[in-house]
């Protein structure tokens, strides 16, 4: 077809009712397909970079074949998770006479005494259901962090809380991580003006440290034994030095 008779075709049809004649852009596509690919590329960057996030921000899975690839870790790892159920009752003899409210203090307990039998029945379990108790201890970890934030400060915001209790099911591991590091900061505060405290956070420190080691090496050595019941102690080491906040 000659330019002419395009020419005139596109005059003819300028006169038809509802059609709307656009001038031949193939820069303007070319441009918005260049825009649609630069858009895509850009989505599975972040897509990647999702994927890579740090365990903290992951949904708690599990493998039924790490940890407890024989009885006697079973074993070390349940014996070594008994210590968070002995803090779990002392705590209310520790608490009972303070003036302010003990609620949250008696729940702060009692999740103490959930996490020693949930991660007993964790690491005692197999197959399909070991997973499940695996997302349990971490909830039960995570709630008792939420119960010591709220039990050291009352003043907590509220719109924190809901957001705590709304991604304690889904992110435990996200949720204990803010609330320890509220109590972290809490402690630090108070041992630098009661002196009582300085000796109960010193060994905080270190044993809160040594946790995060060995927490990490777990992590990247699931197939070490011991590693996880040493990690057990460090973590209940840790757990009694924060009940000299409540006393």
């Amino acid at each position: 077809m000659s330019p002419q008779s395009t020419l005139n075709t596109s005059k003819a049809l300028e006169g038809v009712h509802g059609v709307h004649l656009v001038p031949h852009a193939p820069f303007a596509i070319e441009e918005n397909f260049s825009r649609l690919c630069t858009e895509a590329n850009q989505i599975l960057l972040m897509r990647n970079i999702w994927k890579q996030r740090p365990a903290c921000l992951m949904p708690v899975h599990c493998c039924s074949l790490q940890g407890d690839r024989t009885i006697a870790e079973t074993v070390v790892n349940v014996l070594t998770s008994l210590p968070f159920i002995v803090l779990g009752m002392q705590a209310p003899r520790q608490v009972i006479l303070l003036p302010r409210k003990n609620w949250s203090t008696k729940l702060y307990a009692n999740s103490l005494i959930g996490v020693g039998v949930a991660s007993s029945l964790y690491h005692s379990s197999r197959g399909e259901l070991r997973k499940y108790l695996r997302w349990a201890d971490y909830t039960m970890i995570a709630t008792t962090t939420v119960c010591l934030s709220r039990a050291i400060r009352n003043e907590n915001p509220k719109y924190l809380m809901a957001a705590s209790a709304l991604f304690l099911p889904i992110q435990p591991l996200m949720v204990s991580v803010v609330h320890t590091g509220m109590m972290e900061v809490a402690f630090a505060k108070r041992a630098l003006t009661d002196p009582d405290l300085r000796m109960a956070h010193n060994v905080h420190k270190m044993s809160s440290l040594l946790g995060g080691l060995l927490f990490i090496a777990d992590d990247y050595f699931p197939s070490t034994p011991y590693i996880h019941a040493a990690w057990h102690l460090a973590a209940a080491i840790g757990v009694s030095t924060c009940n000299k906040l409540l006393e």
